[in-house]
């Protein structure tokens, strides 16, 4: 039985030749869990607050001597240029001193989430005392995480604290927020795609009023103090924050500064006095950082930069931590303007601080420090790359015994006990929507290939090259030449549906589907990539004569063929009843000239139409067109009888809303599969339901017609801001079935597998043209 089902494993033992390690071996391992510089406050009050009225005001000065190290790095880094990022990647794990401490920690602890910022921070837990010492003696600690997806700071605070002596008796209350997973307006790259945890513990995650978890965004930090409320306190704030920099490295610091900036306002607006804060950051040579940490000096009792062990020493991340906040009372003022000014671009206007304000005696200790850090990142890259031209079997031997001898050092260092699954934070109740990612994929990481050099040239493609040159190219342009979807079928109906517990989301309306947890991400992007093609007449899609799909009168004949069946309990001498088929769409698009097939007799009504706005032609997010398709659904409900059938087109089924429609469907009939016809212009799909339940449909009415309510006055506000300028315009109904219930059973792998399809064809016929 394997210890994720809570089986006690053996911690590994202490590797033979340890024992017999030479000094230099032994302070290397050593050295690797000491990479601190704590900075040292002079004696009186030369570090304090600088008066508002000169913050956000001037531009800042870059200090030479740190733009001297940045550019040094710089040289350094761009030797890697021309290296294949998997072959790169692969050698640097092979050369990372604690490389093997996340699987020693899997193995040995039955860690939830054990990746390796789990152990960055449980490293970070085992060298600071982060916990106010009043927490500890009342027992009850609270915590706030931001930009926290996956949730791996969550879970390693859950193990360290159900674990260790000093706080295995504490309750312990958490809340987190991060950029929705689930909210289709997010960008697919800044997105952490491995929702395992968030799945499974929604109601702790805030997402803001509109729903994009965006902590960038002035009204959610005010809106996240509410939310936080009922802390009696809070002990300790997390930020983890980070763009996707991969395209533009040498910027780091800068891009990510205005996440900073609004990361360390967050914290001091929600800590309370005596609490901790763990900032991410990487470089430190802007003027930016400078202030940010000079602020952090002034507000904590100490202030430390940490590189933990577990954290690649080749890259420029460190952990920035934060002790006894002392200073909550004097910050104030400066925070309310900090708060007047907070948003993405904050950083990128006025200096926090003009330098003539930072003590000298404090920018003397960074610029030591920092030089300390670069020393260890420059001598890391110089390292790897002599190693990459040739490695001697010594130098692997040795390299190979101090993983041993790291990883075996984390857990005795740390004492990282066994969890059992059952004090887990999640108990796996969903089956997230991560578990449906390609093979082979990391969880939550861009897919990278190639150089970066290659892969700038690869931006300046146009959108068809990209996919010639592209992974997905030879699935995109594989001809259909039969039906890929005939596995693919929801089985119902659903035996207990809890309406009750149903809510509706609004949220910032979407200006595209830029992210969806039911289809494959890579597809979706090179979707979007061609929707910025001006030259597309995407309502006249080009068909392909190469391509065959199954014709109108087979899939009647399916349905037909299904509906034949006796329902349960029916008499074999019972005379069959003619059954209804409503068909979304006009005689002429299913080339039937008569009302029945067979016993099936056939009712046609107008499919939903398709959006105005050619922008969102391609996808399912228009609020009119949910209203119509929800319409399309009622009317079904309304119409159909028992063990009867609907044939109803769907464009696609990405965002939450029509995911929703089609988990209704499944709730109601007995099968729901997809097919598609041979002269669809838009590409889209059929939903086939057969064997339909009206019991079952009972219980859905109230609230799809509150939905249709919400949607259809959320539309007229949109109408009367566009006639009056006003207000109350850019919001739209985001979701109405509980995510839980759309990650359940299989309804996320049949959207997958439909609106890849759909993609894949829309993409496959704009290829030939």
């Amino acid at each position: 039985m394997s210890s994720g089902h809570g089986t006690r494993r053996k911690v590994n033992k202490q590797p033979t030749s340890m024992v017999s390690l030479d000094a230099d071996t032994q302070a290397e391992i050593q050295g690797l869990f000491s990479k601190v510089r704590t900075y040292v406050k002079p004696p009186g009050a030369q570090w304090g607050i600088p008066h508002p009225n000169s913050a956000l005001k001037d531009p800042g000065e870059e200090p030479c001597c740190l733009q001297a190290l940045k550019a040094s790095l710089n040289t350094v880094k761009n030797q890697l240029s021309d290296k294949n990022v998997e072959v790169w990647h692969q050698h640097t794990n092979s050369t990372n001193r604690a490389g093997k401490v996340t699987a020693s920690v899997r193995s040995a602890a039955n860690a939830e989430i054990c990746t390796q910022a789990w152990c960055k921070f449980y490293e970070i837990l085992g060298t600071f005392n982060i916990f106010p010492d009043e927490a500890l003696q009342v027992g009850q600690l609270n915590t706030v995480h931001l930009c926290e997806a996956p949730g791996a700071f969550i879970t390693a605070l859950n193990h360290y604290v159900k674990t260790s002596d000093s706080t295995r008796y504490c309750d312990w209350v958490w809340a987190a927020n991060t950029l929705n997973p689930y909210n289709e307006a997010n960008e697919g790259g800044m997105t952490i795609a491995d929702d395992r945890l968030v799945a499974n513990t929604l109601p702790w995650w805030f997402f803001g009023s509109d729903n994009t978890g965006n902590i960038m965004i002035q009204r959610h930090l005010l809106e996240m103090q509410a939310f936080v409320s009922n802390m009696h306190r809070v002990d300790l704030v997390t930020a983890d924050g980070s763009f996707d920099c991969q395209e533009n490295p040498d910027e780091q610091e800068a891009l990510v500064a205005s996440l900073h900036y609004c990361e360390v306002s967050a914290a001091l607006l929600l800590l309370s006095p005596g609490g901790s804060f763990v900032l991410k950051m990487f470089t430190l040579y802007e003027h930016s950082s400078i202030c940010l940490l000079y602020l952090l000096n002034c507000c904590f009792s100490s202030v430390s930069v940490f590189k933990p062990a577990t954290s690649k020493a080749g890259n420029s991340e460190v952990y920035v931590v934060c002790l006894n906040y002392d200073n909550k009372e004097a910050v104030k003022p400066l925070l309310s303007k900090l708060i007047r000014n907070y948003g993405p671009n904050i950083a990128e206007r006025e200096a926090l601080f003009p330098s003539s304000l930072i003590p000298e005696s404090f920018q003397k200790q960074h610029e030591d420090m920092y030089s300390y850090f670069h020393t260890m990142q420059v001598e890391t890259i110089t390292e790897n790359l002599r190693l990459f031209e040739g490695m001697s079997a010594e130098q692997r031997q040795r390299l190979d015994l101090i993983r041993d001898c790291v990883a075996y050092e984390y857990l005795q260092r740390f004492q990282v006990s066994f969890l059992p699954r059952s004090r887990w934070v999640s108990r796996n109740t969903v089956r997230p929507a991560c578990c449906r990612v390609s093979a082979g994929r990391p969880l939550g990481q861009k897919k990278q290939t190639g150089s970066f050099n290659e892969r700038r040239e690869f931006q300046t493609l146009s959108w068809r090259e990209r996919i010639q040159r592209g992974i997905l190219s030879t699935w995109i342009q594989t001809h259909s030449l039969e039906d890929r979807d005939t596995g693919c079928m929801l089985e119902g109906p659903l035996m207990s549906c809890p309406v009750d517990s149903w809510y509706v989301i609004i949220g910032k309306a979407l200006p595209a589907v830029r992210n969806s947890p039911f289809c494959e991400g890579g597809l979706l992007s090179h979707l979007n990539e061609a929707l910025t093609d001006s030259a597309l007449d995407w309502t006249q899609i080009p068909s392909c004569d190469l391509c065959h799909v199954a014709s109108t009168a087979s899939i009647l004949s399916e349905v037909a063929g299904l509906c034949a069946f006796k329902e349960e309990g029916e008499e074999k001498t019972t005379k069959k009843k003619k059954k209804q088929c409503l068909v979304f769409g006009s005689c002429s698009v299913w080339g039937v000239c008569g009302s029945q097939i067979g016993d099936l007799m056939l009712t046609f009504s107008a499919e939903p139409s398709l959006p105005q706005r050619s922008c969102i032609l391609q996808h399912d997010g228009e609020p009119s067109y949910q209203l119509q398709l929800l319409s399309c659904l009622m009317w079904s409900l309304q119409t159909l009888g028992s063990g009867e059938a609907l044939l109803l087109p769907v464009l696609s089924a990405l965002t939450r809303v029509t995911a929703g429609v089609v988990f209704c469907l499944n709730a109601c009939f007995r099968s729901v599969l997809f097919r598609f016809l041979p002269s669809s212009g838009t590409v889209g799909a059929v939903l086939v339901c057969v064997g339909f339940c009206p019991e079952a449909a009972v219980q859905l009415r109230p609230i799809l017609i509150n939905l249709q309510n919400n949607i259809s006055q959320l539309i007229k506000a949109a109408g009367d801001c566009e006639s009056d300028s006003g207000g109350g315009g850019d919001r739209q109904v985001l979701q109405f079935v509980p995510m839980e219930e759309l990650l359940s059973g299989g309804l996320t792998d049949f959207l997958r597998t439909m609106n890849s399809e759909i993609i894949q064809r829309k993409l496959h016929l704009l290829m030939q043209s």
